[in-house]
């Protein structure tokens, strides 16, 4: 933490130099008809940026996180006053009274130009929802090769970067059969590229849902974040928040998605619907270093059926065989 309390130090001397502006970054955020869930960051970013509201490529890891800074969140003409982590973060849980579907939130604060962000609401009686990893599940990224992970997250566009096939009609169809079924995209990458994620997914028609992604760097345990204990600390948290939801766990079997999902459909049958995997091809399978062995349909996690094809098409066809399409 020291090293890294360094590093940010003069991270923060460099972006003042550089006429960086303080910005705050909102995400769109999620809650029930009695409160939500809002989810932002401070950062210092260059002026173009902070003006255009639109952060790509590399350019996304040059922003530096403001920390502990008070910030001001207006929902429904009410003020909650809310304080940003070590890390510029804001993930705070607020009181609120709104109707279920899309709303707008505001956030101010005295260093950073205001901002608004929309917040998903869901209804009381709603029963299924849809949980989504990004990596090689909607998006082809083959992430665990550096050099093309470093090329496609510090370079690369949005607009270059290949859609999963049949996933995006997938998860179309399945929020079709189930009206008011939130959609939550829980990811292991860093907030820095929300916004070039949230493009990809508009740009290629996937619904409109939540990012739920991380910070990296240094904990006070570890040299990195933990990305499997992030997935699973927020499947949990899913489970306590909306108890009468069954989730359908969307992922693939190039990293830890199989067993983070039979892990919770173990400790929470009655809140998992299905667990759909997408299988890697051969080649993916062997960039991305391990393969998660287990294929589907099978009933072995509390009757929970765990489905896996190679792209959307072939996972349609599995869910229509249970019913959840």
């Amino acid at each position: 933490m020291h090293v890294a309390d360094a590093i940010h130090e003069v991270r923060t001397r460099v972006a003042a130099v550089s006429g960086f502006t303080p910005t705050i970054v909102a995400y769109p955020g999620y809650g029930s008809t009695t409160w939500v869930r809002v989810l932002a960051r401070v950062v210092l970013t260059s002026k173009r940026t902070a003006t255009s509201g639109r952060m790509r490529g590399w350019r996304a890891f040059t922003s530096v996180p403001v920390p502990d800074t008070d910030v001001e969140v207006e929902i429904d003409g009410v003020v909650h006053a809310v304080r940003a982590d070590a890390g510029g973060l804001v993930d705070a849980v607020l009181e609120a009274s709104l109707e279920p579907g899309w709303h707008t939130v505001f956030l101010r604060s005295q260093v950073a130009a205001p901002a608004e962000e929309r917040i998903l609401i869901v209804a009381p009686d709603t029963t299924f929802g849809i949980v989504s990893d990004i990596d090689d599940t909607v998006m082809v990224t083959a992430l665990p090769r550096p050099l093309l992970a470093l090329w496609n997250t510090l370079v690369l566009s949005e607009r270059a970067r290949t859609p999963t096939p049949g996933m995006a009609v997938l998860l179309d169809r399945i929020v079709d059969r189930h009206p008011g079924a939130p959609i939550l995209y829980l990811s292991t990458g860093p907030w820095n590229v929300a916004p070039a994620l949230s493009r990809f997914l508009a740009r290629n028609l996937y619904p409109e849902g939540v990012l739920l992604l991380t910070d990296w760097g240094p904990t006070r345990q570890r040299w990195f974040r933990s990305g499997e204990e992030h997935k699973r600390n927020n499947l949990q948290r899913l489970a306590q928040e909306f108890p009468d939801i069954r989730w359908l766990l969307v992922g693939d079997d190039g990293q830890h998605d199989p067993e983070i999902y039979a892990d919770f459909a173990r400790s929470h049958a009655a809140q998992t619907a299905a667990i759909a995997i997408r299988e890697l091809s051969t080649g993916e399978a062997m960039l991305a270093g391990r393969r998660q062995h287990g294929k589907g349909p099978v009933l072995g996690h509390g009757g929970v059926p765990r489905l896996s094809a190679p792209d959307g098409a072939g996972l349609a066809q599995q869910l229509r065989k249970h019913g959840l399409l």
